[in-house]
């Protein structure tokens, strides 16, 4: 076998996902469920997956894998994770002797930006801050084509800080799953912006509403839309990004590109915003090709 392909794992809670890709091209992709809090058994899955798709294509490849969490510069081994079994696991090396090659690991965030960074809505700008707004708030930086690590690992973990410049129609103060109050996560994640709205509807049924143009729903989008440009606002002050690309469930709403950008002005620290706000070219696919992408040509 030559070893001309990449491919990229994104190990999810329910799913772990396979791409092969030659160039930009897709030549395979599929997908087994993920083993529920077992380690040995997802390591297991990654190698199957691995191996059938090498088997099926009659090549062999690069292999990065995006996971839910970091693998720690101090010790190599994951933390951070929302998937339980990985943390404390020496995921790479244990990958690596096993399918006997080396593997490289990055965030599912730093996954997704570069993806779109690489042949997404961010390809050919110099600096890409991807966020993703879904079940939680994360982000990515890539710079010239490259995810940018830090001592911590942590490059891009926005929804962490703060909400900036806050205020009293912000509402009261929530507690974050890290122990503290009032994280980004906490108003711009579906299950925050749903549970601060006070309508009893899901992030989906939420944002149908606003769609429909219920006037409760329609003003939970409009404060939504004022905290996203703030949390943005304040990333642009600090990185000055050439381009912003939403994903997760969240950016599938049309309104936040066309609301959200004349907010900004506001809060960033300059005569003029030039950074462009954009959708995901490969929505849910920028993980898994992200992945891929942890190997360049």
């Amino acid at each position: 076998m030559r070893m001309s392909l990449r491919f990229g794992i994104d190990l999810g809670g329910t799913k772990t996902e396979i791409v092969a890709l030659e160039g930009s091209d897709e030549r395979l992709r599929r997908r087994l469920p993920t083993p529920r809090g077992d380690y040995q058994a997802t390591l297991q899955t990654i190698v199957r997956l691995v191996r059938e798709a090498e088997g099926e294509l009659g090549e062999r490849g690069s292999l990065g894998v995006g996971i839910p969490g970091t693998r720690s510069p101090d010790h190599g081994r994951i933390k951070n994770a929302n998937s339980i079994c990985l943390i404390g696991q020496d995921l790479q090396g244990d990958l690596e002797d096993l399918l006997q090659r080396p593997v490289r690991l990055a965030n599912d965030a730093d996954c997704f930006a570069l993806s779109e960074a690489s042949d997404g809505a961010g390809a050919g700008m110099a600096s890409v801050f991807g966020v993703i707004l879904g079940t939680g708030v994360g982000g990515g930086i890539v710079i010239h084509g490259r995810p940018l690590g830090g001592p911590n690992a942590i490059a891009g973990e926005w929804g962490h800080n703060a909400l900036p410049w806050r205020t009293a129609e912000d509402g009261p103060a929530r507690p974050c799953y890290c122990g503290l109050d009032d994280c980004i996560e906490t108003f711009l994640s579906g299950p925050g912006w749903a549970a601060r709205s006070g309508l009893s509807l899901d992030a989906a049924e939420l944002a149908e509403a606003a769609q429909r143009g219920e006037p409760a729903a329609t003003q939970a989008l409009e404060r939504y839309c004022e905290q996203l440009a703030r949390a943005l606002a304040s990333v642009i002050n600090v990185l000055d990004p050439h381009v912003i690309v939403l994903g997760g469930g969240l950016s599938n709403i049309a309104a936040l590109y066309e609301r959200v950008p004349p907010l900004l002005a506001r809060h960033v620290f300059s005569d003029r915003v030039n950074t462009r706000l954009v959708r995901a070219v490969h929505g849910d696919s920028s993980g898994v090709r992200g992945a891929a992408w942890l190997w360049p040509e």
